[in-house]
């Protein structure tokens, strides 16, 4: 085979492999509906509200446990 039609095909296959990835990515459900707001309050719930922490008081995070 010669030196050129080697690489064409190289050119060729890496662009399939390229456009199959991309419609494989795109082909994904991303318009997923919003949480409800049942869905959200169990969520806060479980997890917890986005609350700041308390302040740590006296250094106590670098006190050891001993």
């Amino acid at each position: 085979m010669n030196r050129a039609v080697v690489i064409a095909l190289l050119v060729v296959v890496a662009a399939v492999s390229s456009a199959a990835t991309v419609l494989i990515v795109r082909s994904r459900d991303t318009t997923k509906p919003p949480l409800t707001e049942e869905q959200r309050a169990v969520r806060e719930t479980f997890f917890g509200a986005n609350k700041e922490l308390p302040p740590i008081k006296d250094g106590q995070e670098m006190r050891p446990r001993w």
